[in-house]
């Protein structure tokens, strides 16, 4: 009896011991930093070049390893379903490229991040003042059609593009005024600019869009007692749900929040899984590793998982339970 009821109490606290997940190391020699998926969830890119490699340029490995072929011998920054290369240029110009016919366009970004729509038809781009207090800077968001001119959609102060909830609806960060304590994260209906802010903070960090754009998770620090932590909110409004945890955080799928918590004493980085519709934690399991430098991605498909090893700076693989 005694045993059982410790059992469940174990389960219902989430300190049920998991084993160690098996992964395979899929590039070695300590290359290959910020490896991304491919579409299809079966090969991760990675930027090399000599002298591992002949040449630089975009290579690709399998999920299961195995011969490293090139991808693109041009170095650009690529959409996420690969279908544009974007090229910034040494003044304003950034070209942007459709992989399928070659077609081009320009827009005056000055290097800046490109944010795509789901369905890569339109993007967004802010432009900051690179001078003064980042707090005080004025960003300039301007959204565009492919192949169309931008269009000017938001004025804030130490603001953030944060990504697209749809193809009209953009979700940001900043100060309504440079003399602001707070920023503010919203949502910004970038055709008939209504806005709805989530939440009021000294600050957002990790603002992570679930691939729907249904839910964002977010962290507060160096805040008041109330405000800081993680949290989750849908971006359609109302209240925020705290999750009680810290640590490095990726969406697994629309309703799968998977984190690997702060780990101060050591040993192995252990990977847990939250599910909003149940509101319940549970852990997946154990690396038999650390990350370094919080440097891991879930496959699109969100099957496998992919991280740098801490122990010998290889990218490992694993199949998620």
């Amino acid at each position: 009896m005694r045993r059982t009821l410790l059992a469940l109490a174990a389960m219902l606290l989430g300190a049920v011991e998991a084993a160690t997940l098996p992964s395979r190391a899929v590039l070695s020699g300590e290359c290959c930093p910020g490896v991304v998926w491919t579409p299809d969830s079966r090969a991760l890119l990675f930027l090399d070049g000599p002298p591992a490699r002949g040449s630089t340029g975009i290579y690709q490995v399998a999920a299961t390893g195995g011969e490293v072929t090139r991808r693109f011998s041009s170095v650009a920054f690529f959409s996420p379903a690969l279908r544009w290369a974007v090229r910034p240029g040494a003044g304003e110009a950034t070209t942007l490229e459709r992989l399928a016919d070659g077609r081009r366009f320009t827009l005056p970004t000055y290097g800046a991040d490109v944010a795509w729509t789901r369905a890569e038809t339109r993007l967004a781009y802010a432009r900051s003042d690179t001078s003064g207090n980042y707090d005080r800077r004025v960003t300039r968001v301007f959204v565009a059609d492919v192949f169309g001119a931008p269009r000017l959609v938001a004025t804030l102060s130490g603001g953030s593009i944060h990504g697209w909830l749809d193809d009209t609806t953009l979700l940001l960060s900043g100060k309504p005024s440079a003399g602001a304590r707070d920023r503010e994260l919203f949502t910004l209906n970038t055709r008939t600019g209504v806005r709805r802010t989530l939440r009021t903070a000294l600050g957002f960090r990790s603002v992570a869009l679930s691939p729907d754009g249904r839910q964002v998770a977010y962290t507060v620090a160096f805040d008041s007692a109330a405000r800081n932590g993680l949290w989750l909110q849908a971006t359609a409004g109302g209240s925020p749900r705290e999750l009680s945890v810290f640590g490095s955080y990726r969406w697994r799928d629309t309703t799968r929040l998977l984190l690997i918590p702060l780990n101060t004493a050591g040993g192995p980085h252990t990977l847990r899984q939250y599910d909003v519709t149940a509101n319940a934690w549970k852990t997946l399991g154990d690396l038999g590793d650390q990350v370094r430098l919080a440097d891991w991605s879930v496959s699109p498909d969100g099957r496998l998982l992919n991280y740098l090893s801490a122990r010998d700076g290889n990218v490992r693989v694993l199949t998620l339970p």
